[in-house]
């Protein structure tokens, strides 16, 4: 039991320890008011860093076209490596499809049209500059019948198809009639006959494939209808082919049918056609054919305009025997057969079959199934004459695969592979965020750049493309985008194609199946961090400035620390750029950094860094 005197200690200590807090207290509360006024230096340091970490719109960084020559700004210390223009006979460069390089290569199945890279020790590293006079294209959807000369300056095809419309030169301009060689009466004509049995109006065809496009005046037209087409063709004598068609503004990559796998995604086409593509189709044991089955979805429409339909009418035109002809017809009808395409038409010179919805509505079933257990795994992989296998279904009446919703609904709609559980990590919860996130980042960058969005940035890349969260968001008829997704990524292809877009496989080490100054404006988010330690960052940047048009846009998201490495790299560059802030604040790693491409063109005083 404690006593009286000690009691009566802790009474007096009581009031001692209430006036030390007290006093403690107001201490504090004075040296808080001291620093808020200015005097102390803690609040006016955090004021100074703020201000420099500040998120603000870029009122000096131009993304309008000006079309003048600009002076380089050199950089502050220290000295970035300064990049030189290549020499002008490299303005259309295409590494991968060089036609040096082609001609080494056999021409059996087309082997040496496809993709043959440069090794390490070839590639350029130089800026490929625009030709003398060049100009930005004209806007969308005059751009669909216009192109400047001075752009892509060759007049063979004028020439080569002048009797089959497929492009005229009129002054300073090329002009695109619309025509081709199986549409005499225009594109519109030839699409109102197809529109009699495919069923466009209603937005259930909405993805196509043209193989062997030519200018791409299918695809041009096919737009107005809400139907989006990914053209190809190779790089042949024609010249240019592909360039016409981007210049245009209308999707298109450097491609042929040859050994190797098309590198889109199985399921991924609503609707296919070949207008006189030249592609054997008889040949190899029907195995042009069995890739056109694997990348068309179930109920899709495959097109055949040309020969060897109508054969009757043309075969002394086409300097080919009857029965040769008619013996190639039956055999497409056979291989068409075996793959469960049933033919719903034939009139004049076009052929429609359309692709069973399942492997229980075949007549038969195939017995030269493929063995591969990923029919989406065709990167660099060799084409083989057999049948992709439906996905497996529980009625005759389900769609193997699953079932779309008609576009623009199946834009947002969950995607059948991410709604079957296809994609690994992926749910149709986080389907739903990642499109939050990029509807909020893309108002992010229409506050930056007040021109995305508009006409004048027709064509867009979108280098990591992830679920198409992106282009889902920047979606009009104003524009299209190139949904890009790596190779060393995760493949969500499928699930863009199932959106009702457009995309690629591609391995950024390497060039892109395109022609320079193609795109207007290229997006790149985590594409620096995917590729670190994998190849050069500056490799691809300069990929990046070959295929963008002078005074085109960049958007770059990634961590600060890689953002910096690829800023001192842009600084010897002509490019005009700035970092700035996260939409969430200056605390977040991740930064945006927006450059725009100066313009400049090639002159007699440019050297290759081979010549350094």
């Amino acid at each position: 039991m404690a006593s009286k005197n000690n009691i009566s200690g802790q009474r007096a200590r009581r009031p001692l320890s209430i006036f030390a807090v007290i006093g403690l207290c107001c201490f504090f509360y004075l040296l808080g008011a001291w620093q808020k006024s200015g005097s102390g230096k803690g609040d006016s340091f955090a004021l100074k860093v703020n201000k420099l970490t500040e998120c603000t719109i870029l009122p000096n960084l131009s993304f309008e076209s000006h079309h003048n020559d600009v002076e380089i700004v050199e950089p502050s210390e220290p000295k970035p490596k300064v990049f030189k223009p290549c020499g002008v006979e490299y303005t259309d460069y295409t590494p991968c499809q060089e036609q040096d390089r082609a001609m080494q290569f056999p021409r059996e199945n087309m082997i040496y049209r496809e993709r043959h890279c440069p090794p390490e020790e070839e590639k350029l590293r130089c800026l490929i500059p625009a030709p003398k006079g060049y100009t930005t294209p004209f806007p969308w959807p005059k751009s669909r019948d216009y192109a400047y000369f001075a752009n892509v300056p060759y007049k063979s095809l004028t020439v080569e198809k002048a009797v089959q419309n497929w492009v005229q030169l009129q002054g300073n301009v090329f002009k695109f009639p619309g025509g081709g060689t199986m549409f005499p009466q225009g594109a519109d004509a030839y699409i109102d006959e197809l529109a009699s049995v495919i069923p466009f109006a209603d937005g259930s065809v909405r993805t196509a494939l043209d193989t062997g496009c030519g200018v791409a005046s299918w695809g041009a037209y096919l737009l107005k209808r809400n139907v989006i087409a990914m053209s190809f063709a190779p790089k042949d004598n024609h010249e240019a082919q592909v360039q016409f068609a981007l210049e245009r503004g209308v999707p298109a990559v450097i491609g042929v049918l040859g050994t190797i796998h098309l590198p889109y995604p199985s399921r991924a086409f609503d609707m296919a056609q070949c207008s006189r593509c030249l592609i054997p189709w008889t040949s190899n044991d029907g195995m042009y054919l069995t890739e056109v089955d694997r990348v068309l979805r179930p109920g899709g429409y495959w097109i055949l305009s040309g020969p060897p339909i109508n054969w009757k009418t043309y075969y002394q035109t086409w300097k080919r025997s009857k029965e040769d002809l008619k013996a190639e017809q039956r055999k497409i009808e056979e291989l068409a057969e075996s793959l469960c395409w049933e033919k719903k038409y034939e009139k004049g010179d076009i052929a429609i079959w359309r692709k069973k919805i399942n492997a229980e509505s075949c007549k038969k079933q195939s017995a030269n199934l493929c063995k591969s257990d990923d029919p989406d795994d065709v990167w660099y992989k060799t084409m083989k004459a057999c049948q992709t296998p439906f996905p497996e279904v529980t009625s005759k009446t389900e769609v193997s695969g699953g079932e779309l919703k008609k576009f623009p609904a199946r834009l947002f709609a969950v995607p059948p592979r991410i709604a079957k559980g296809s994609i690994p990590g992926v749910t149709a919860e986080s389907y739903q965020e990642d499109n939050k996130l990029w509807k909020k980042h893309v108002n992010t960058y229409k506050r930056i750049n007040k021109l995305i969005g508009s006409t004048r940035y027709r064509n867009v890349m979108d280098m990591n493309a992830g679920l198409g969260g992106f282009a889902a968001a920047l979606e009009s008829q104003k524009s299209w985008v190139m949904n890009v997704v790596p190779t060393i990524a995760k493949n969500t292809l499928g699930v863009i194609y199932e959106r009702g877009l457009i995309g690629i496989y591609h391995d950024w080490c390497e060039g892109f199946s395109t022609y320079p100054r193609t795109y207007d404006l290229i997006h790149a988010n985590e594409i620096f961090s995917l590729y670190k330690d994998k190849c050069n960052l500056e490799d691809i940047l300069l990929e990046m400035d070959r295929i963008l048009r002078p005074e085109g846009a960049v958007i770059i998201r990634d961590e600060v620390d890689v953002l910096n490495s690829v800023r001192k790299i842009v600084g010897g560059m002509r490019w005009d750029a700035k970092m700035i802030d996260h939409e969430d604040g200056p605390l977040v790693p991740q930064k945006i950094l927006v450059a725009v491409k100066q313009y400049w063109v090639g002159s007699s005083r440019n050297i290759t860094s081979s010549e350094e």
